[in-house]
């Protein structure tokens, strides 16, 4: 090769121009698109709009949705973390079992839990009914009511404090609290003292957690009667089809959310509390005999049966009427519920399982502050209720679909109408934006159990980038790939919100059947799709059991 061929391959060389590490970044701006687009809708507030809604509902939303993150927010903390405490520091009958069957309510959605309840304590419900027979007199409290959103909630809710507690308390050195205790501290002040401020950041992660499953919840506050915010963006957008009103309050929503995240995080940074490192015993657990045991039994009992026993055993006999009466059309019906639902599942779980691996490749193998950034916005969709996403992609979709029809009139002189609104795209692509945090942790945590060394030794031996991501990491992630897809997919099969207003005319889902049903109060129809979901939900709950056994 003469000297000036080898400087133009070198001019070429240079000109060449990289496209991999834009790749994360190109999926973090889809990510945040839709929320960004939400809150900058509060930047050009249309007066009228906002002075009806604040002379019609937007100051009971306002106010309820406070007054339902105080109450979740005080009956988990409390509820979590007295569980925890309780099967980590005390040993009673039953113990062993309880530490995992109290975790058994997550696979319960609050909008299932609701109507449940509803239909069993509500006045011509069983309860009330058997009541008034035996002529007892005794006042049962209404359900419907702010009381009973947030009791259903807290049951629903309260596993995600108890496992991040929990996990807390285990953490944490025995040495300390045998230290503690000679110095005549009793077991009150050692947990007020040393084991709640140790624990504080698992629990306000949990907390947290908690409470933005709260603020996305429309089907369940809905059904009691207790209208909050997320509720109000899809009485606008459905009772009004006012797509700028239901803009303008999913970014006051968006900005309910933030705040909470941005709380969160701030509390955690503001104390550190540090322990020493290596092997060491825990918490000593002390033994619970006499009334004491049977008491602390008999609190996990009631919690376990009314956030679980009693919601599966009222499906399970419903679902039992139900099948004896079921005919082929009814049959067929339910089949394709399942078979929307398994779809858009599926479709939600690889894609977001392959963007986070795709993602987190490019982010290490050609690693840079920008995509480091990245792939921490990345993240934030799971922080935002399903209802101010689904505003955010309506928007997007809207507009895309307003200069497909320009250019085609412009260029064709045709109307294409409605090509991405209104269609599985921006389903799954909502679905994206949300679960995309639950996707990422999950092949993120996979990746960095990988040895260096095995890294190392396949370069070593000549292997290039993508070969050593083939033959050498994906086997070894394989595990925790398939637990992150299991994951997103139940989450989608369980949400509502964003598949409420954007799915296509007509296209069913399991959770929206049930949340139909139920709002005509037809329970027995809601049986058999929400025990599938109720099932369905087990899996996760499955893998974090194994995940945490595996690392005791």
């Amino acid at each position: 090769m003469s000297s000036s061929e080898a400087t133009k391959g070198v001019r070429r060389g240079k000109r060449r121009f990289d496209v991999l590490p834009l790749l994360p970044v190109l999926i973090a701006g889809l990510t945040v698109l839709p929320v960004a687009v939400v809150v900058s809708a509060l930047f050009t507030p249309s007066p009228e709009v906002w002075l009806h809604l604040w002379r019609t509902i937007l100051p009971d939303m306002l106010t309820n949705t406070v007054l339902l993150l105080a109450g979740v927010g005080t009956g988990t903390l409390l509820l979590g973390v007295g569980l925890a405490w309780l099967t980590t520091t005390c040993d009673f009958p039953g113990r062993r079992s309880f530490t995992w069957l109290l975790v058994l309510p997550m696979a319960v959605p609050a909008y299932i839990m609701g109507f449940i309840y509803t239909a069993i304590f509500d006045f011509a419900g069983p309860v009330q009914t058997l009541i008034r027979e035996l002529g007892l007199g005794i006042a049962v409290p209404q359900i419907r009511s702010p009381a009973g959103a947030i009791l259903v909630m807290t049951l629903v809710l309260y596993p995600y404090v108890y496992l991040l507690a929990r996990a807390g308390f285990e953490e944490q050195s025995g040495t300390a609290f045998e230290a503690a205790r000679s110095l005549g501290a009793g077991r009150s002040r050692l947990f007020f003292r040393l084991a709640l401020p140790l624990a504080r950041p698992s629990i306000a992660a949990g907390v947290a957690l908690a409470l933005m499953e709260a603020l996305a919840d429309f089907a369940t506050v809905r059904h009691f009667n207790f209208p909050t915010m997320s509720d109000g963006i899809l009485r606008v957008w459905h009772g009004l089809m006012d797509l700028q009103a239901a803009s303008e309050m999913a970014g006051l929503l968006a900005i309910f959310a933030l705040v909470l995240l941005l709380a969160e995080k701030r509390s955690r940074s503001r104390r550190a509390y540090h322990q020493s490192k290596g092997r060491r015993p825990g918490i000593p657990a002390q033994r619970l005999s006499g009334w004491r045991g049977i008491a602390a039994t008999a609190l996990c009992s009631v919690v376990l049966i009314a956030a679980f026993g009693l919601p599966l055993a009222q499906l399970i006999h419903w679902a039992t009427r139900e099948l004896a009466v079921l005919t082929p059309g009814t049959f067929a019906v339910y089949a394709r519920l399942a078979a929307n639902s398994l779809t858009l599942s599926a479709a939600a779980a690889l894609l977001t399982v392959a963007l986070a691996l795709l993602m987190i490749s490019l982010s290490r193998l050609k690693g840079s502050r920008v995509s480091g950034y990245a792939t921490r916005l990345v993240t934030i969709g799971y922080s935002i209720p399903g209802a101010v996403i689904a505003v955010g992609i309506l928007i997007l979709l809207a507009a895309i679909d307003r200069a497909a029809n320009t250019l085609a009139v412009s260029w064709l002189n045709v109307t294409p109408g409605l090509i991405l609104t209104g269609s599985l795209v921006g389903l799954i692509y909502a679905y994206g934006v949300r679960f995309m945090a639950v996707a990422y942790s999950g092949v993120e945590s996979s990746m960095d159990k990988i040895s260096p060394n095995t890294v190392l030794a396949g370069r070593a031996l000549g292997a290039r980038p993508l070969r050593l991501t083939l033959k050498i990491k994906l086997p070894l992630m394989l595990p925790g790939i398939i637990a992150a897809a299991i994951l997103v997919f139940v989450d989608v099969m369980k949400e509502l919100p964003i598949t409420v207003v954007l799915r296509p005319m007509g296209y069913d889902t399991l959770a929206v059947w049930v949340w139909q049903m139920s709002s005509e109060s037809l329970w027995t129809a809601t049986a058999l799709p929400a025990l599938a979901i109720v099932l369905a939900g087990l899996l996760p709950i499955r893998l974090l059991l194994r995940i945490g056994t595996a690392h005791r």
